[in-house]
């Protein structure tokens, strides 16, 4: 190696201050603050990189006026400033329905303390010039769809303390770079789809204080590592696929208060160190596969009040130290092994709000004093073997929701405390051995919505009060041997929607059913009942389900049952019925089931229609009088004449055989005019009649997208909400607010549907997504219940904006929602048809179909007549609505694409309008559709079409008005050949 010379090193001092020097001022330059341009520049970028459908950057304007160095936007909404510099220390971006790409220009805001982007519809992957903004404490992107693995360089912040991505869709492991960052308080990446193993790493945070790791597909053991967090105060790591048993070490979390491994595939037994974690107020273990006894330790947790063990297999008895811990207000031990009797002083926690300890092999009494501390909400012991009386302070503070105390041996009769119970909403006592008479009060209570006494052995006479009650929805009083009457005010329950009362030893006449208008099912079988079918049952308009088997009725079949427009399931067998059954019922499609066995009925089966050519003969056996249909006896060639006369109402007249041949063609006429007038019978069916001894599971949540809330989220809010926003022929819609404020739509079905009746799509522009499905299985429960979840449309529907009391008045901004929504209709509809294999028919398009969001956006609804078509298919029925049926309906019965063509032009002229699809000013037999072609042809008459108040006036509106309405009629052409596809020209101009 050359030698330096010596005045080479004469100079290296002078040199190696140079450098200093240098190095000093680059880092000045580079640690100083950006120039107020780039701070501009950045934000200037944010506002035209990103979609504003809100328009929440409307106020980030450079006035012309400013000063280039005036800090202008420090004003600006989402924007903090330091008070002496005038840098930007906070940006908060969240809640702004903001989507598209973050630009990289963000990297200019270096001054960054606090970022936040939650609560938006950003996708993609995020962008990695954030991690440039060293000076971030918090970032906060949870609440939107970033995608693909999580980039890298998150480690460069090194003094961020929170992180949160909860709810995005994030896949691959659980990035390493955050163990680097030595100051993280919290970390939340829940709610995407992180895989793999948790690092170990993740056990050496010094500061962490929260972890949220839940509801990815993590797997894998649980690192006995993040014992080592002596922080942590809270750990979730629930909703995963983690296996393995509990490690011992997470019992070193001193400071943990909170605790949540539950929904995975842990075993083995409890560790009994989990009550050295005395911090503790809330431990979550349920649903895995945890065997052996309840830690006696448990006792030891006195800052508990939250404790859930449920859904695992463990065994034994209840600890008794658990009925110590007096700041208990939640015990969960549902489905479990558990034997012995429950410790008596769990009566006595004073804040216990919630015990439930369904389907267990429990014994012996339920604690007497249970709800002397009138904080009681929920409880559930139902399924095991308790036995003794119900306690009868249950709902002392009179905050009691849901009482189920089913498949048990309680005895003696029911606490008349119980009927002053105004907060009760669903009580279900069945199977069980309570006697006495069945208390007056229950139907005065205003919030009580499901009430099942069967299987009991309760007397006497039924309250004519539950007649009275004004939410009602479900009474089963079966299997009881009450030995009286129906009240002649049972169907006068407003909103009564399921009544059984079979096998109860019921005589007397059943009583005629004046006000039955919502109920759905109607169980009357295995009584005395005598008389006659009161006529007025086809005031039941909703009715799907009709049993009256095995009574002593006497008399005809009512017609009025066969135009029932939604009757799915019918049972009249074992009874002393006579004359023949009604032809009429040949018309009615829903039917699935039927039979009239063992009466006295004659004449000929009906032989045609959607359901008799397929029934089984012994429908029909034990009638000796009846012949032809699917059974092998002939009817004789005047069998008509021989006197079996069909009858009407209560008139038996004798007529001829011609008589009938007129009274029949005259009938047939008829209902080929209501066909034509779009009445019909709803696809609906209801679920029949299950085993009583069949078992069913607790409740299962499928969910079709990612969702915040559980199942029981979901049950809560509607067993304490009475935000009915609808009811159809197949459920009860309601409004329903998640724990997190997200508001959700709820459909409740009282049976199962049709096969394709109800068609849940996934999320396209212009059709209304189904979040999930939720199906009631309380245990030992005889009957299926579905609910099915929406999005929640705050803005209601089309029908209610154009002819409602919620009409827009801003005539300019009012064109621009109508053009907007028929474009998302349009959109929805070409989804459906070309998007979907196999392809769907709406069949029902109507204003009052499209649902709105809260931008206004249009959602295609209520697919409860649309078919899946494979080919070309007839119907067997007319669906849709008067006024939006495509004339050749009526004698085709042809389903295809063009009848959705046609009632969307419909659609549009009422859009065009503001008028109904069928109005008196139209004509007698006229609708919208022949209203507007004759206007059309009338000089000026375009002036009557073209609503006014959707600023017809203004020539470009007008303009646009007049290319939507030859669209239009373009799509109400006679001729379904010359209508426009929804991808045609025609309907892309508009």
């Amino acid at each position: 190696m050359k030698k330096l010379s010596s005045s080479s090193l004469s100079l290296f001092p002078f040199i190696t201050f140079f450098f200093f020097f240098f190095f000093l001022q680059t880092s000045t330059v580079l640690c100083s603050p950006p120039p107020q341009s780039f701070q501009l520049s950045a934000l200037i970028s944010l506002k035209s990189s990103l979609k504003d459908p809100l328009s929440t950057f409307h106020d980030w304007v450079v006035p012309s006026t400013s000063h280039p160095n005036d800090p202008v936007w420090c004003s600006w909404s989402g924007v903090k400033c330091h008070p002496n510099t005038s840098q930007i220390v906070t940006l908060d971006l969240s809640q702004r329905n903001l989507s598209g790409l973050i630009p990289p220009q963000i990297r200019y805001l270096s001054s960054l303390i606090h970022l936040n982007f939650s609560r938006n519809k950003f996708s993609g992957p995020l962008q990695p010039a954030i991690f440039q903004l060293s000076n971030l404490r918090i970032l906060d992107i949870s609440h939107n769809d970033f995608n693909s693995t999580f980039p890298p360089g998150i480690s460069t912040l090194t003094f961020l303390r929170i992180f949160t991505a909860y709810s995005n869709s994030f896949t691959g492991p659980l990035p390493q770079e955050f163990i680097k960052l030595r100051f993280l308080e919290q970390l939340n990446l829940g709610g995407s789809y992180f895989d793999g193993e948790i690092p170990e790493g993740y056990g050496t945070f010094p500061r962490l204080q929260f972890l949220y790791l839940a509801g990815n597909v993590l797997k894998g053991p649980i690192p006995p590592q993040l014992g080592l967090l002596s922080e942590l105060t809270r750990m979730e790591i629930g909703y995963n696929q983690l296996s393995g048993e509990v490690p011992v070490e997470l019992v070193l979390l001193s400071n943990l208060t909170y605790l949540d491994i539950s929904n995975n595939f842990l075993s083995g037994s409890l560790p009994p160190e989990l009550g050295n974690l005395t911090r503790l107020d809330t431990l979550l273990l349920f649903k895995n596969r945890f065997s052996g006894a309840i830690p006696q330790s448990l006792g030891l947790l006195q800052s508990l009040k939250s404790l859930d063990l449920s859904d695992n297999q463990l065994t034994g008895s209840i600890p008794p130290g658990i009925a110590t811990l007096k700041e208990l207000t939640m015990i969960s031990l549902m489905d479990n092994l558990l034997v012995g009797e429950i410790p008596d002083k769990i009566g006595e926690l004073p804040n216990l709000e919630h015990l439930l300890l369904w389907n267990n092999s429990l014994t012996g009494v339920l604690p007497q004093s249970l709800g002397f501390s009138e904080k009681l909400v929920r409880v559930d012991v139902s399924s095991n073997s308790l036995t003794g009386p119900i306690p009868p302070n249950l709902c002392r503070g009179n905050k009691l929701v849901k009482l189920l105390l089913f498949s048990n041996s309680f005895i003696n009769p029911l606490p008349n405390t119980l009927t002053n119970c105004t907060s009760l909403l669903r009580f279900r006592i069945q199977n069980n051995q309570i006697n006495g008479s069945i208390p007056t009060g229950f139907g005065f209570l205003p919030n009580l919505t499901y009430v099942d006494l069967s299987s009991n052995n309760f007397t006497g006479t039924i309250p004519e009060d539950l007649g009275n009650a004004e939410n009602l929805a479900y009474l089963n009083i079966s299997q009881n041997p009450l030995h009286t009457v129906l009240p002649s005010n049972i169907w006068k329950a407003k909103n009564l929607q399921i009544f059984s009362a079979s096998s109860s030893k019921l005589t007397g006449k059943i009583p005629d059913f004046i006000g039955c208008r919502n109920f759905y099912r109607i169980e009357l079988q295995r009584n005395d009942f005598n008389g006659t079918i009161p006529w007025d049952i086809g005031h039941c308009e909703k009715l799907l389900y009709l049993n009256l088997s095995r009574n002593s009725l006497t008399g005809i079949i009512p017609w009025e049952i066969s135009a029932l427009p939604s009757i799915t399931d019918l049972d009249l067998s074992h009874n002393f019925l006579s004359g023949t059954i009604p032809s009429n019922f040949e018309n009615c499609s829903t039917l699935e089931t039927f039979n009239v066995s063992f009466n006295l009925l004659t004449g000929p089966i009906p032989a045609s229609g959607s359901i008799f050519p397929n029934l089984h003969p012994t429908s029909f056996t034990g009638n000796e009088g009846l012949c032809g249909g699917v059974l092998a006896k002939p009817c004789a060639a005047d069998t008509l004449s021989a006197g079996a006369v069909e009858v009407r109402g209560h008139e038996q007249p004798k007529k001829t055989a011609g008589a009938i041949v007129w009274i029949m063609a005259a009938a047939f006429g008829i209902g080929l005019f209501v066909l034509v007038a779009g009445t019909r019978c709803f696809h609906a069916n209801y679920s029949r009649q299950m085993d009583e001894s069949q078992q069913i599971g607790p409740w299962k949540l499928t969910a079709f997208q990612r969702l915040n809330f559980t199942a029981d989220d979901v049950l809560e809010c509607l067993e304490m909400s009475d935000k009915i926003i609808g009811m159809g022929s197949t459920g009860t819609v309601y409004r329903a607010e998640m724990p997190g404020g997200e508001i959700i739509a709820v459909k409740k079905l009282w049976g199962k549907q049709k096969e394709n009746s109800s068609i849940l799509i996934r999320r396209r522009r212009g059709v209304l997504a189904g979040g999930g499905g939720v199906g009631e299985r309380e245990a030992q429960e005889h009957r299926d219940c579905t609910m099915l979840l929406y999005e929640y449309m705050p803005n209601g529907n089309l029908d209610d904006l154009l002819h409602g009391k919620n009409k827009a008045q801003n005539l300019v901004a009012d064109w621009v929602t109508r053009y907007k929504i028929a474009l998302g209709v349009a959109q929805g509809i070409c989804y459906l048809h070309h998007d979907c294999d196999p392809v769907i028919v709406h069949r029902d398009l109507k204003p009052s179909n499209i649902l709105l969001d809260g931008e206004m956006e249009a959602r295609v609804a209520d697919f409860g007549v649309a078919k899946l078509i494979q080919s070309d298919e007839s119907m067997s029925v007319i669906a849709g609505s008067y006024g939006y049926i495509a004339p050749e309906y009526a004698y085709t019965l042809q389903v295809d694409e063009k009848s959705d063509i046609y009632s969307y032009g419909v659609v549009l002229m009422e859009i065009l309008s503001g008028k109904r699809s069928v109005d008196a000013e139209f004509g007698d037999g006229n609708s919208i559709v022949d209203w507007v072609r004759s206007k059309i042809k009338t000089k000026d008459g375009i002036n009557d079409v073209l609503d006014k108040n959707a600023g017809a006036g203004c020539a470009p509106v007008r303009e646009e008005m007049m290319q939507m309405l030859r669209i239009a009629l373009l799509c109400t052409s006679r001729n379904p050949a010359d209508r426009p596809s929804m991808r045609g020209r025609g309907i892309d101009a508009a």
